[in-house]
């Protein structure tokens, strides 16, 4: 079952899903991120926090670029927090790409005040690539899409859970 990771205090405002929802007020919408090594896909939620919408894909250069545009993204929209997806291994194990994601989201609060939720990502990116397939898509538009898919992918299951709160 996909669950946000509890709260780590080393973590400014890193929040379980249930505060998430608690600081949430009405309209507000949520970010999903897929963080990689070369991209950060995004996908935002609509005002009543139930359908999750690729955005775009940021094309990683120097963070402090990157966190630019995050910031121009979030004022564009009444964002009112972050779901980041969390690249657990499927033994439930934590890798370098964990944290990776871990640095990525300690750096990025230190620019944003907003709360962040990690999300358990396990195989988004293949049920994307699945999904991108079956739609006969072809490889280049696939390698296009792929990554704010996932982040919309991501960001739904958060969303999912949040309905059930």
């Amino acid at each position: 079952m996909h669950q946000c990771h509890k709260a780590d205090k080393t973590y400014g405002m890193l929040v379980d899903i249930e505060t998430l929802k608690a600081r949430l007020t009405p309209g507000m919408r949520l970010l999903g991120l897929d963080p990689g090594t070369k991209t950060i896909g995004i996908a935002r939620s609509d005002s009543l926090l139930q359908i999750a919408t690729p955005v775009e894909i940021i094309r990683r250069t120097k963070f402090s670029k990157d966190i630019i545009r995050l910031k121009e993204i979030i004022a564009e929209e009444d964002i009112g927090g972050l779901i980041i997806g969390l690249p657990i291994n499927m033994d439930g194990s934590e890798g370098p790409r964990c944290q990776s994601t871990r640095q990525f989201t300690t750096n990025l609060l230190e620019h944003i005040e907003l709360p962040v939720c990690f999300w358990d990502e396990r195989l988004s990116t293949a049920a994307v690539t699945r999904t991108l397939l079956e739609a006969d898509s072809s490889r280049k538009r696939r390698k296009e899409v792929v990554d704010k898919m996932a982040a919309a992918y991501i960001l739904q299951g958060a969303l999912d859970r949040l309905s059930l709160i």
